[in-house]
């Protein structure tokens, strides 16, 4: 897949235009969006990632159209994971609801560029290294592991801060309060940073940490570098407004971690059989590739596809059948 230096530049461009219109809409207005509204930009934001898939599939056909979908979809299962830490850093911060847009959306915009460097990184050394595929693959299942033998109830966990962040409250001037939404302000004729800017901070390296899990992941899906950026672009971009839609429900999708287990373990055996298929085998099979069946990208998006879906109805019927239990019992102590 060649793309021609426009191809970044519209992309680019876009990601410019929709993160102005947000400082500019919403920012520059602190508020606390309603559910209307964040379900509005949530589903426009959903449309225009659509929307540049089907542009991809017109100008480079289906196959990497399909990569790019099923790189996006899994980037936006892992973006609602990742929600948990963010509602906890939050309340760690207690950063009032009409702030806490500027703080995600500073947020995502450091995110995007650590992401970016990310990439062309991976890709520069998927290039030069390709049994790097059998590290990335490992790392899938151990991470798959770890999802799948998590705590269910994340809002109980505790954000601990990170060194940078601690180094920050000890050796610059932090100032006790918020000063509305400013990232910088003077205290005493003195310029100092406010809470509010560390927030954004542990917001960027919380999302840094999750990228360890989501690059490889994606990389198993497509090995384009445009690819792979856009689709981190369009799930991170689209996350503010997705943030204070799911919100309240986070708490309901009991089995999201163990669905995106098996979706990373998925990918993670994906990665390990293109390495064997691609790559020599030292001491089996003479040293050269083994002929084992890869998964085709239709297949990976079937699958991702499917296990979100069972994830989000087994975690509807089992709030269901909970409600229906607890009001059973209110009715019974009643009696």
């Amino acid at each position: 897949m060649e793309v021609h230096f426009l191809g970044w530049l519209f992309l680019a461009t876009v990601i410019l235009v929709l993160i102005v219109v947000d400082i500019y809409g919403h920012v520059r207005r602190p508020h606390e969006p309603s559910i209307k509204e964040a379900a509005l930009w949530s589903l426009a934001y959903v449309l225009l990632a659509v929307a540049f898939g089907g542009a991809i599939w017109l100008i480079y056909g289906h196959t990497y159209a399909s990569e790019y979908f099923a790189g996006w979809i899994t980037e936006k299962a892992l973006s609602i994971d990742n929600l948990f830490v963010f509602v906890i850093i939050m309340g760690t911060f207690r950063v009032p609801r009409m702030f806490q847009q500027k703080a995600l959306l500073f947020g995502v915009v450091i995110a995007l560029v650590l992401r970016l460097v990310f990439i062309l990184l991976g890709a520069a050394i998927i290039e030069r290294f390709a049994w790097v595929f059998y590290f990335f693959g490992l790392w899938l299942l151990w991470t798959a592991y770890s999802q799948a033998t998590a705590k269910p109830n994340k809002e109980s966990e505790q954000y601990e801060e990170s060194r940078i962040v601690r180094w920050m409250r000890k050796v610059l001037p932090v100032s006790k309060d918020f000063v509305g939404q400013k990232l910088f302000a003077r205290v005493d004729g003195k310029l100092v940073l406010t809470p509010l800017l560390l927030c954004v901070f542990a917001l960027g390296l919380a999302d840094l940490m999750f990228a360890f899990d989501s690059i490889p992941a994606i990389f198993g899906l497509t090995q384009q570098p445009y690819l792979v950026f856009a689709a981190n672009a369009f799930s991170l971009l689209g996350l503010r407004q997705l943030y204070f839609l799911i919100d309240g429900l986070l708490s309901r999708l009991v089995y999201l971690h163990y669905g995106l287990a098996v979706i990373l373990g998925f990918i993670g055996v994906k990665l390990i059989l293109h390495a064997l298929a691609e790559n020599s085998v030292p001491f089996i099979n003479s040293g050269r590739p083994l002929a084992v069946p890869e998964i085709g990208t239709g297949t990976s998006l079937i699958v991702i596809l499917g296990v979100i879906t069972v994830t989000v109805l087994a975690s509807i019927i089992s709030n269901g059948i909970r409600r229906k239990e607890t009001m059973d019992d209110k009715f019974s102590n009643s009696r």
